[in-house]
């Protein structure tokens, strides 16, 4: 699974009530990593180990359950204004072993293993790559951070650029391009094809690894009736030109796509998806619950063919 963000930790929890955990790999974007009172956080990556354990808050999409934030109250009256970004009390010793570990040497897959070990995790989680990648943003307020953009600036500002700062020099994590070639399905979450899955597809070899599969290559459509289910997905889509439906989302993962998980509400795409080359999987992709999220997981594994 290629994955980050809200929906791919929402679709997560259904996943792994359907198959072995043990047999899942997660390719994990790392380009919104950022440094917040000079810690390492890895928020995509955080938020997978989290989901994976069982540990994640049920009202939202990042974080651990029942945390506390007095430790980021504090800070706050030593740096002022930097209450913005939320880190709570048990979720900061994630980001300071992560950057204790980081300057010692380690790279952040070897880190990203030893957390989800801590954590208990079965399923191997790999970031996309151990080089440092960055979504930079070129907007009307400015350039970026997607962090700045996203959680300060609630994704308002205007986006006319979109940079995956490092992605030309960087190299798949260890692990990634093998898993990708064998793999018996590839998914791709209910991600963001620009914020999300697009620094991921950037990591030189990963798109043609994935070109060059024998097996089949599926997503999740995080649109349902031309509306995100989260996120700004929708304007980006219109900025890039691409239509803001079913259909727009499997271009932006052409050549490789064989099969898009599209909501019941758009089933209408499905002739447009097909006559593009793209089988159309139509079911519920409101993942409101975990048992929303597991029915999708399910009739996706059988249209794979996995059980």
């Amino acid at each position: 699974m290629l994955a980050g963000g809200v929906g791919a930790a929402r679709f997560l929890r259904g996943l792994i009530t359907s198959t072995d955990p043990a047999s899942l790999t997660i390719i994990v974007n790392t380009a919104d990593d950022d440094r917040f009172f000079g810690l390492a956080v890895s928020p995509d990556l955080d938020t997978i180990v989290y989901t994976l354990a069982g540990l994640a808050p049920r009202g939202r999409g990042w974080g651990l359950a029942g945390d506390r934030f007095e430790c980021l109250a504090a800070l706050g009256r030593l740096y002022g204004g930097c209450g913005w970004f939320r880190l709570g009390d048990r979720d900061l010793a994630t980001h300071i072993y992560r950057t204790d570990r980081l300057a010692a040497g380690a790279a952040l897959s070897t880190v990203t293993a030893e957390i989800s070990r801590a954590f208990g995790v079965t399923a191997r989680v790999l970031p996309m790559s151990d080089q440092p990648v960055r979504t930079v943003l070129g907007t009307d307020r400015g350039r970026l951070s997607f962090q700045r953009y996203l959680v300060a600036e609630g994704a308002r500002p205007v986006v006319r650029t979109l940079r995956y700062r490092g992605a030309a020099r960087a190299r798949p994590a260890p692990g990634v391009l093998r898993a990708i070639r064998e793999a018996r399905a590839v998914i791709i979450a209910p991600s963001n094809p620009f914020l999300s899955i697009g620094p991921i597809l950037a990591v030189p070899g990963v798109r043609a690894a994935l070109t060059a599969r024998r097996g089949p290559v599926a997503a999740i459509s995080p649109l349902v009736r031309g509306r995100a289910v989260t996120g700004p997905l929708a304007r980006l889509l219109r900025r890039f030109g691409h239509p803001v439906s079913s259909v727009g989302i499997a271009r932006c993962y052409r050549p490789f796509l064989d099969m898009l998980v599209i909501d019941r509400r758009d089933r209408d795409d499905a002739a447009a998806l097909e006559r593009d080359g793209c089988r159309a999987i139509v079911t519920d992709t409101v993942f409101s619950t975990a048992r929303r999220a597991a029915r999708a997981a399910q009739t996706l594994l059988m249209a794979l063919e996995i059980s």
